[in-house]
């Protein structure tokens, strides 16, 4: 069921390099109801989830990423508490027992390409959207 008119729409941060694979997302999030912010890079991620305050993060992090980036990942960790925080990799497999990722507040990772079904009804379900 989609979200309502009188319902308020939840935000979703993206965060992927990959334009198609952003717009694929996009696209099942918006058909699901949610609202969609973007951005290309940790960099961007940052700016963009200061300026929309979003329900819920997806973003495709690589481990060099989450190693070396000090903005978009304390961020992250400051936020995590409050925001749930999805990785979408394809090093997902290392990503899941990446030291660091509980710390980030990460909820979950999907393996790229994720499957937008699966992530919207995750999202739905974490963010109490019938």
């Amino acid at each position: 069921m989609n979200i309502g008119l009188g319902d308020k729409r939840r935000m979703i941060l993206l965060v992927d390099a990959d334009a198609h694979a952003r717009a694929v997302m996009r696209n099942a999030l918006e058909a699901a109801g949610f609202s969609v912010g973007e951005a290309v890079n940790a960099r961007e991620g940052e700016r963009t989830l200061n300026r929309i305050r979003p329900d819920a993060i997806l973003a495709d992090l690589m481990i060099e990423s989450i190693e070396a980036d000090g903005g978009l990942t304390d961020t992250l960790a400051k936020a995590g508490s409050e925001i749930p925080i999805y990785v979408v990799s394809n090093a997902a497999d290392a990503l899941v027992g990446a030291v660091g990722l509980q710390e980030l507040g990460v909820s979950g990772v999907f393996v790229k390409p994720a499957d937008p079904a699966i992530v919207v009804q995750t999202l739905k379900t974490r963010l109490g959207v019938t």
